[in-house]
């Protein structure tokens, strides 16, 4: 079957063995644990700060016709945005070093594994990565009383679906970088998707100007992810979860292709 396969897909795009790479990750950063959660914390900041002051001033926001306080509509939007983070930032600066300077890819290519599975599993890595943030930031939305619904469980896998998206998106960026200087760009993009992504406002306050939140691929994981933490499901959520599979899974392979482009030079 597998051979028959191969006749079908190119090399490059059948994955076999990602997991050899999220095995590879496990024990480098065994001893690093402080590094992989170091993006948990700048979202616990905001929501701190959210809460402390700036809550008590707006009051009360509609999420899907209920009325809820303002940290609990900023709170699924941050817990979203961390699982943005925990993908981002290791499907770029950390892909980045390994591919242009440590060259951990070519040597992996000198195993059975091939491009597929270098750029699958570096994506399942970043996910895992976004996936703990968003765990975390769940338990701690639980303990600030911000949850009040089991349905709330149902933000992980909205996250994990962003996770997904955001690495995939880093890893095909990154195969495009020059240099770290390129890394600037990076964070340049971040800063807006974060702010203007509705995580801090409804679409109903940016007016005219609603259509350009919309095109953010964190807009997307936010609304699943507060129509989780609210109990409040439509099905404009269909289309949001449509959007990401699509940008994830052509991500994924413009990834792969970049990949066995650069490393079979």
């Amino acid at each position: 079957m597998s051979t028959g396969l191969l006749r079908i897909v190119p090399p490059a795009y059948v994955v076999r063995r990602p997991h050899r790479m999220i095995e590879r990750h496990l024990v480098a950063y065994r001893r690093q644990w402080l590094i992989v959660v170091s993006g948990f914390f700048e979202p616990l900041f905001y929501l701190l700060s959210m809460r402390a002051g700036l809550g008590d001033l707006v009051g009360t926001v509609s999420v899907g016709g209920q009325q809820v306080p303002y940290d609990m509509f900023v709170a699924p939007a941050l817990m979203a945005s961390s699982a943005m983070n925990g993908a981002i930032f290791d499907s770029t600066g950390n892909v980045l070093h390994r591919l242009k300077y440590a060259r951990i890819y070519d040597a992996a290519l000198a195993t059975p594994m091939g491009p597929a599975d270098v750029a699958a599993g570096e994506i399942g890595w970043a996910l895992i990565r976004g996936q703990l943030y968003a765990i975390s930031f769940l338990a701690v939305m639980a303990g600030m009383g911000l949850v009040d619904t089991w349905w709330s469980l149902l933000a992980l896998p909205a996250c994990a679906l962003i996770g997904l998206t955001f690495a995939a998106i880093g890893f095909a960026g990154t195969t495009f970088m020059r240099g770290w200087s390129d890394m600037d760009i990076v964070t340049t993009l971040m800063m807006p998707l974060f702010l203007f992504s509705a995580t801090f406002f409804p679409t109903s306050a940016y007016g005219s100007w609603a259509w350009v939140v919309q095109l953010s691929p964190l807009y997307h994981g936010v609304a699943l992810v507060r129509g989780a933490c609210a109990g409040v499901w439509t099905t404009s959520m269909l289309a949001h979860i449509a959007v990401l599979v699509v940008l994830s899974m052509v991500a994924l392979v413009v990834a792969a292709r970049r990949l066995d482009t650069l490393l079979r030079k």
